[in-house]
């Protein structure tokens, strides 16, 4: 099996292109970089569909490898249907976008400043985890078997711990 090569890079260039629309701020050039998404995806599976063959019709006479396998090209009709439905959802709304605020570009949001700058540590979920995590609480008999955070603990909380779940 051969694959056209003038197939694959026009395939490469609606890929890039494609790709490059959608990172865009402006809603029609994300729309345009979906067709060309979906366009290169339906050359795709038409490149791996392999070469043309016979109608697949049953014929005694005819060898069964000689046959078109049917299902890249249905493959192809359910993408051309899906990219469709995407391409008149993002019209709807593009088209609702234009008529509240007149304009086509997505805005900065204050929140997704505000979340991006702060910092990622977290005093809860970033805590010091002791080394041991087990219910039954050991009891040291001398305060040199103590590490040293164990140590610095005060009396209530080593009590506590001795006296086990209630």
């Amino acid at each position: 099996m051969t694959i056209n090569l003038t197939l694959l890079v026009v395939m490469g260039v609606l890929y890039a292109c494609g790709i490059y629309l959608i990172l865009e701020r402006s809603l029609t050039r994300v729309l345009l970089g979906l067709m060309l998404l979906a366009n290169a995806t339906n050359l795709l599976i038409l490149c791996t569909g392999g070469y043309a063959g016979l109608a697949p019709l049953f014929n005694k006479d005819t060898d069964p490898g000689s046959y078109n396998d049917p299902l890249p090209q249905a493959l192809i009709l359910t993408s051309i249907v899906i990219s469709f439905a995407v391409t008149a959802f993002m019209l709807g709304i593009i088209y609702r976008t234009w008529a509240l605020a007149r304009q086509d570009d997505i805005q900065d949001d204050i929140e997704d400043h505000r979340v991006a700058n702060t910092p990622s540590f977290d005093a809860e979920d970033d805590a010091i985890v002791p080394l041991e995590t087990s219910e039954f609480a050991v009891t040291p008999s001398s305060t040199e078997d103590l590490s040293p955070a164990e140590a610095t603990e005060t009396p209530n909380t080593v009590k506590n711990q001795e006296g086990g779940s209630a």
